[in-house]
């Protein structure tokens, strides 16, 4: 049987075709623009993303297009993805890193309305949040929101657009939409938030046993594939990518190393213990504890561009001529306009430099850079219910070398590498195949894992980095006391 797989990234979409023992047989890639109309907003135009899914497509395809047997769907969460009654966009998508929102989440926060949220649904709201981006929709541009007929997430959209069919999976739903105690609609959000003139755009949550569509004749010719096929609607991209290393029983841990950093580990049922931090999805029967933060490769091309660096691997070289600690230099990498959202909350966090002297160089800032953001993952499984004792990493990022040999000296686990590419569209056939043909996920994730490289922690390096994390915690907590009264 041979798949087509579909990651739409936020900047890049990824189709993959994969035969029946999970080889990659072809790959192909299309940009998508991220929009930023104003400071701190994020949109996509909606017509141009299901055009660049297109060319991705036709591009994967050529000429084996008819032997395509099922196409399987992930893509980015969060954000509002608004369209209207025949399924054309009302307006561009708002996305996940958007912050528009910003000072709505915190009179929430202020108000106790983010705590009692999290209570009900497992899951902090942020900016980006679809409860926090339909209340301001509410108080901002309640005409749009008259206009539309539902409020989609990213694959929701391409699965309409490829099916007929209005549904949301339950990934994409857990924040805000789910129980997820219970798995059933926690209907009190709309009225906890103030939105409910946006319940009615809520499009059916999709059980498992029913997020199968079939794909549309018109659908089928721009795509250049078989009209019939069927399109499995599969959790969205942090939990594909979980689902991709194979991390699917209790307690395995996965890394996504990307535009993000997301720590996520997987359990048997919701973790509440720490109220406020991070998301519990609802993933085929399984909950995936994630704290998805704002930091991640976004930070690395800064820096690496400010110092006048040709590519990430350039970093990574100047990085290793540097000792563990940097020579004493620390960065803070909070550098997205929406703050910081895991494994703490503030959307004032700013980044910063610490310890810097004319006994630096580049090499200790680029060294300064990977050891943050190795710092973001151990904050973040340090708020898990257990530090796991191996995390597979998977994103743009692990294919650094650096950076993989950093966590694992920070975390004192081993980080495990996989030789497949494209672990998204590959989680994203792990679910096509245990929706479709009822297989154990367990034994289907086991099928496609392919562990190419092992780093070990260096005991001496994790031994240092205790001291060194402390001083990055340190460094952090002097600098929220600016970040507030600059703000302010």
């Amino acid at each position: 049987m041979t798949t087509l797989g579909i990651d739409i990234g936020t900047s890049v979409i990824k189709a993959v075709v994969f035969d029946d023992h999970g080889a990659e047989l072809f790959i192909s890639r299309a940009p998508s623009a991220v929009l930023r109309p104003l400071p701190g907003r994020s949109e996509q135009d909606m017509h141009a993303l299901w055009e660049a899914i297109a060319v991705a497509v036709r591009k994967a395809t050529a000429g084996i297009a008819d032997s395509i047997e099922a196409i399987a769907l992930t893509g980015q969460g969060d954000g509002v993805w608004l369209v209207d009654a025949h399924g054309a966009p009302v307006g561009n998508a708002i996305l996940w890193n958007d912050a528009r929102a910003a000072s709505i989440v915190e009179r929430w926060t202020a108000e106790g309305r983010i705590a009692e949220g999290f209570g009900l649904n497992g899951s902090r709201t942020f900016a980006g949040a679809p409860n926090a981006i339909l209340a301001w929709l509410i108080a901002h541009e309640r005409g749009r929101l008259e206009r539309a007929h539902a409020a989609l997430s990213c694959t929701g959209f391409a699965f309409l657009r490829m099916t007929g069919r209005f549904g949301m999976d339950r990934s994409d739903a857990s924040l805000p939409f789910l129980d997820i105690r219970t798995g059933a609609p926690a209907e009190g959000m709309f009225a906890l938030f103030g939105i409910e003139p946006a319940r009615r755009l809520r499009p059916p949550i999709l059980p498992d046993a029913d997020r199968v569509g079939t794909l549309r004749p018109e659908a089928a010719a721009h795509l250049a594939l078989r009209a019939g096929l069927p399109v499995v609607l599969a959790p969205y991209d942090i939990a594909c990518m979980a689902l991709g290393t194979g991390a699917v029983a209790h307690g395995q841990a996965s890394a996504i190393l990307g535009t993000t950093v997301c720590s996520q580990i997987m359990l048997d049922g919701p973790d509440v213990a720490r109220q406020g931090i991070g998301i519990n999805i609802d993933v085929l029967g399984k909950t995936l504890r994630a704290f998805p933060s704002l930091v991640g490769c976004e930070v690395m091309d800064w820096v690496g561009g400010v110092m006048g660096l040709g590519s990430p691997q350039a970093l990574d070289v100047l990085a290793l001529e540097a000792p563990p600690g940097s020579n004493g230099l620390v960065l803070l990498p909070y550098m997205s306009p929406a703050g910081e959202r895991a494994p703490f909350f503030d959307p004032q966090a700013r980044g910063g430099l610490f310890g810097l002297s004319f006994r630096h160089d580049r090499r200790d800032i680029a060294r300064a850079t990977l050891e943050a953001l190795a710092f973001v993952v151990r904050d973040c499984f340090e708020a898990a219910p257990a530090m796991p004792n191996e995390i597979r990493v998977c994103g743009g990022g692990a294919r650094s070398d650096a950076w993989c040999q950093i966590v694992a000296d920070v975390t004192g686990v081993d980080v495990l590498r996989s030789s497949n590419r494209e672990i998204g569209a590959r989680g994203a056939l792990v679910a096509a195949n245990v929706v479709l043909h009822g297989r154990s996920l367990r034994e289907e994730a086991a099928r496609w894992e392919r562990i190419e490289t092992r780093f070990s922690p260096i005991e001496a390096n994790t031994a240092f980095y205790v001291g060194a994390m402390q001083r990055f915690r340190q460094w952090r907590a002097n600098d929220m006391n600016l970040w507030h009264h600059e703000a302010g």
